[in-house]
């Protein structure tokens, strides 16, 4: 066992050597670029305000926040925007690639900073808060969710005039967005760049209000230096989407019940573990809906009964609907533009069914066989212990693994002969053959 687990601790081990890493050291008069891609989410924040720490530390000119969102968590955006309020180093919002977009909570955020640009061909707006899928959500929580919202981008907008203030409010409460050239024009953002170089000639003499204090920007000459993401954040930022949080909690459910039903060989129980755990963590940082978490507990109920007690079907189709239906309403709550793909969900779902149906199915055909090999026929037969039998392991006959449980709560070695004495669903009850 100790041998077996030495290469898990070897893996650990450089996992975290990785995660330590430090960033390298960044240069005084730097532009510190940064790369905000994907919805806002605990990663982002993390990211940005990480960042933007490191510039005020290497006293960079200033901070380009690379920006390209469908939207996010307002609370998460509340604390981005405060952040780049707050901070003692200028920080320019740009949205960027060309074909990307500050929807949304990309919205309030590129309207925060000390410095609004876009690339051309990108577009910023459509800040209605929505539900997870992209839906419209209940009228009167629609109400004041418009009214807090709509305050929020008035205090961010007003310094940039009538029109932004105007645009800024109907992207809002109508849903407006605007290219980089209405942008432009409607005072929204200060410059229009087709990439980082000439956004710092842009800036350069650029004057901004820092903490209260005029400050003129000097980016002509300033070197260009990148701040990466570290490889933690690489990995959460892949795990903290709904979709993936949904399919590593569904996937550590399968390897849970697979240990349940075949106990002894313990990698379906680790993979599950690990699996749900990454899955509950990923759970805690998204705003979930707690209708929809019962359901999928539900569904989990019903395959776990269905391994235990076959209905030939019957609980794992209840099980997929009720998956399917909970992963739906599990992150339907009120947010800004944070879309979820219903196709993931629904595949993982049906995945799910299908491999319960085929195992259910593989088991009924068993026991529907002639009296000889089926349930009938297995009683008084013997079987050879697989997995110790403490009192649950594994045994087989008759060509197949059959989970089992000896009959007083005894232990029986590997290799060791006993007498099945009965068949209670997919577990066989055995004893110790005098």
């Amino acid at each position: 066992m100790k041998t077996n687990l030495l290469p898990l601790i070897i893996t650990i081990g450089i996992i975290f050597a990785a995660l330590l890493t430090p960033s390298r050291a960044q240069s005084p008069g730097a532009a510190l670029t940064l790369t905000a891609k994907g919805p806002v989410t605990p990663v982002m924040l993390s990211y940005i305000q990480r960042g933007i720490a490191a510039a005020e530390a290497q006293q960079a000119e200033v901070v380009i926040i690379k920006l390209d969102t469908p939207g996010g968590q307002i609370d998460l955006t509340r604390e981005i925007i405060q952040s780049i309020i707050n901070a003692n180093v200028p920080v320019a919002v740009y949205v960027y690639p060309s074909g990307g977009f500050a929807a949304s909570a990309g919205t309030f955020i590129t309207l925060s900073a000390h410095v609004a640009a876009m690339a051309p061909q990108t577009s910023i707006g459509a800040a209605s808060p929505v539900d997870a899928q992209g839906g419209e959500i209940e009228e009167t929580l629609r109400a004041k969710l418009d009214n807090i919202l709509v305050a929020d981008m008035k205090n961010l907008a007003e310094r940039r005039g009538e029109k932004a203030v105007e645009w800024a409010t109907q992207s809002i409460t109508e849903a407006k967005a605007a290219s980089a050239n209405e942008a432009l024009e409607l005072g929204i953002i200060d410059f229009i760049a087709s990439d980082v170089s000439a956004l710092l000639q842009q800036m350069d003499g650029f004057e901004v209000l820092l903490r209260g204090q005029e400050k003129t920007l000097r980016t002509a000459n300033a070197p260009v230096v990148d701040f990466n993401p570290t490889f933690a954040e690489g990995i959460l930022a892949i795990i903290l989407r709904p979709e993936i949080a949904f399919l590593m909690m569904t996937i550590g459910t399968l390897a849970i019940i697979y240990e349940l039903s075949s106990p002894g060989g313990y990698i379906g129980g680790v993979i599950g573990i690990i699996s749900l755990v990454i899955g509950l963590y990923a759970l805690g940082q998204l705003p979930i809906n707690f209708a929809g978490a019962a359901l999928v507990l539900l569904a989990l109920i019903f395959f776990v009964s269905e391994v235990f007690a076959p209905t030939h079907g019957a609980l794992t189709l209840a099980g997929v609907i009720s998956l399917a239906l909970g992963g739906l309403l599990l992150f339907n709550e009120a947010e800004l533009g944070y879309q979820v793909s219903v196709a993931p969900i629904l595949a993982t779902a049906l995945f799910v069914g299908l491999i319960f149906f085929f195992i259910v199915g593989k088991a009924v055909a068993t026991l529907k066989m002639n009296p000889a090999s089926g349930a009938e026929g297995l009683i008084g037969e013997t079987a050879i212990v697989k997995t110790q039998l403490n009192p649950a392991g594994t045994v087989f006959t008759d060509g197949t693994r059959w989970s089992a449980t000896l009959e007083e709560n005894e232990m029986a070695a590997v290799g060791e002969s006993v007498e099945i004495v009965e068949v209670e669903g997919l577990r066989l009850i055995v004893r110790r053959k005098a």
